[in-house]
């Protein structure tokens, strides 16, 4: 029988180096453009007595002969809330369980390495202004991501406070200076990309500020409903997703627009898939794009795979 192997945050976080995370992500979204993979919907279960909920990430990577589970808790506790998350990894061809590893670090490099996936899908070749919006550790993984997939002129970083985060770097790998901002507004006014990297529930920027051809990626949170641009935007939007299946019913600002009768789910113009086997209709550029990711657990599905196979070299 194969051995089961079981993966704490420190051990990830010495595995990482050895994985390809984007390139595991862009195999996973191919095989599902050709039926290779299953994404179902996500769900959240509500625990009694409002005091948390958990999400359910399930996936099946056919091509990989795996299937399994993220699950992410929200627990609520005096002033801030834990939120934790597990994947569970199994074999399609024995049925056991082959790996369980603690997916904090591993959801953070995977939300990172989506968006950048769409931006560099989605984003002009000659883009030379990058703009992330968001100052934590989600925010620091886009910019490693992105730094690589375009010729950047300049790089921002905006934050309301982030004069008090520390841990930001001066200047990019490729010797770019990072600017910071305390204004988000000013910091995607001219931007080509503009990656939110946020927690927020609510809207980080006006999405009056984006230039026409601006390509914006927007990231997940526990948060209900959570969105990080203003759901009435969305229409002058051209909208792209990780996976147009279950995306338009778990994402905050797609939701609430659709049933304010000021956005439909039919107007998105392609997702990862279709994406990267070349199906979904490019964007415009007569009016910014929006990508929205919600999180797939065949992105945790297929970044635990990748980890696997280091763990095991």
């Amino acid at each position: 029988m194969t051995q089961q192997i079981v993966l704490d945050e420190t051990q990830i976080t010495a595995l990482l180096p050895k994985v390809d995370i984007r390139g595991a992500l862009e195999c996973m979204f191919r095989a599902l453009a050709d039926g290779q993979a299953v994404q179902p919907p996500q769900t959240l279960s509500v625990f009694p007595d409002d005091t948390g909920d958990f999400i359910t990430y399930l996936g099946v990577f056919a091509k990989e002969k795996v299937f399994g589970v993220k699950l992410s808790p929200y627990i609520a506790g005096e002033g801030k809330a834990l939120v934790t998350a597990w994947t569970l990894l199994m074999s399609m061809e024995t049925g056991a369980p082959v790996l369980l590893c603690d997916s904090k670090k591993l959801t953070t490099e995977r939300t990172a390495a989506t968006s950048i996936v769409a931006a560099d899908a989605l984003a002009p070749k000659h883009a030379s202004v990058l703009t992330i919006v968001g100052s934590g550790p989600i925010a620091l993984a886009h910019l490693g991501y992105a730094e690589g997939i375009r010729d950047w002129k300049e790089v921002r970083i905006a934050s309301p406070n982030i004069a008090g985060h520390t841990g930001i770097p001066k200047k990019t790998t490729n010797g770019v200076t990072i600017t910071k901002y305390a204004n988000v507004d000013e910091a995607v006014r001219g931007a080509d990309v503009v990656l939110l990297c946020t927690s927020s529930g609510k809207p980080v920027i006006n999405a009056t500020s984006l230039s026409k051809a601006a390509v914006v990626t927007s990231i997940s949170t526990n948060v209900a409903n959570a969105h990080e641009v203003d759901p009435a935007a969305l229409q002058d939007f051209d909208v792209y997703c990780d996976y147009r299946a279950t995306t338009p019913a778990s994402a905050g600002e797609m939701k609430l627009a659709a049933a304010a009768g000021s956005w439909s789910a039919e107007s998105i113009r392609g997702d990862l898939p279709e994406l990267l086997s070349g199906r979904a209709t490019a964007p415009s550029r007569e009016r910014p794009a929006f990508f929205r990711s919600i999180g797939l657990g065949l992105e945790d599905i297929a970044a635990a795979v990748a980890l696997l196979a280091a763990a095991r070299a």
